[in-house]
């Protein structure tokens, strides 16, 4: 069994309350991500970003509201927070 599976196994086993928390936690992370991509300029680069950072963040709420199928609101949520802290990462050490 790949890790991934072993993740999705667990996540399945709480769902609900993963999902509350996974909501709160993307929205906080996704909101901080925004922060650090605006406080480096207005550019078209930084709109750019912005618009996959707050896309993923509404795609994966959207999912969690909508109910939709355990392993799209996993893989949403993996998106999100691997994309969005790939963007902290790159705006806090590289473009700042």
């Amino acid at each position: 069994m790949s890790t991934y599976q072993k993740y999705l196994a667990g996540y399945a086993r709480g769902y609900i309350g993963f999902n509350t928390i996974a909501v709160l936690f993307q929205s906080c992370w996704g909101s901080i991500a925004a922060m650090v991509i605006l406080q480096n300029g207005t550019s078209l680069p930084q709109f750019i970003q912005l618009f996959f950072t707050v896309i993923l963040c509404m795609a994966f709420n959207a999912a969690v509201l909508s109910q939709q199928k355990l392993k799209i609101v996993f893989n949403l949520l993996i998106a999100s927070v691997g994309i969005n802290g790939l963007f902290l990462i790159l705006n806090t050490l590289f473009i700042g």
